[in-house]
């Protein structure tokens, strides 16, 4: 039998806790999501004094991470080099802070971060997924 890696809560919240030190350690008001490989919802934490907007944006950007199965930081790229076509794939969201999680080489989930500078969502769902 053929055995299925998924994410699992355990993991959500220990890829979320490492993200949260992170935005911690700079100060940054942030939500951080995880989904799991279908891009559904697994756990989201919003830092007290987040913007309530960053909720449903870290969510899109995790999903966008998990279906296109890349960082938003290379569809942002893309769209800042000239491919505005890239804005017409669906869920695309050219934003860093989107981050698919990898788990012995396979795709289990993503980590969706936002409430500061795109780079700096980007620093925080990058040290999230480094947890996994």
């Amino acid at each position: 039998m053929l055995q299925q890696l998924i994410l699992a809560l355990d993991d959500a919240k220990r890829i979320a806790a490492a993200a949260r030190a992170e935005a911690d350690r700079n100060g940054w008001p942030m939500v951080i999501a995880i989904l799991d490989d279908g891009g559904h919802l697994m756990y989201l934490e919003r830092i007290d004094g987040t913007q309530k907007g960053s909720s449903r944006i870290a969510e899109e950007k995790g999903r966008s991470a998990i279906l296109l199965k890349r960082p938003t930081k290379a569809i942002e790229d893309n769209v800042a080099e000239g491919r505005i076509v890239m804005m017409a794939l669906p869920g695309a969201v050219p934003l860093e802070g989107g981050v698919p999680l990898v788990k012995d080489g396979k795709f289990v989930g993503a980590i969706g971060v936002s409430g500061m500078q795109s780079f700096q969502d980007g620093i925080v769902a990058r040290a999230g997924a480094a947890a996994l």
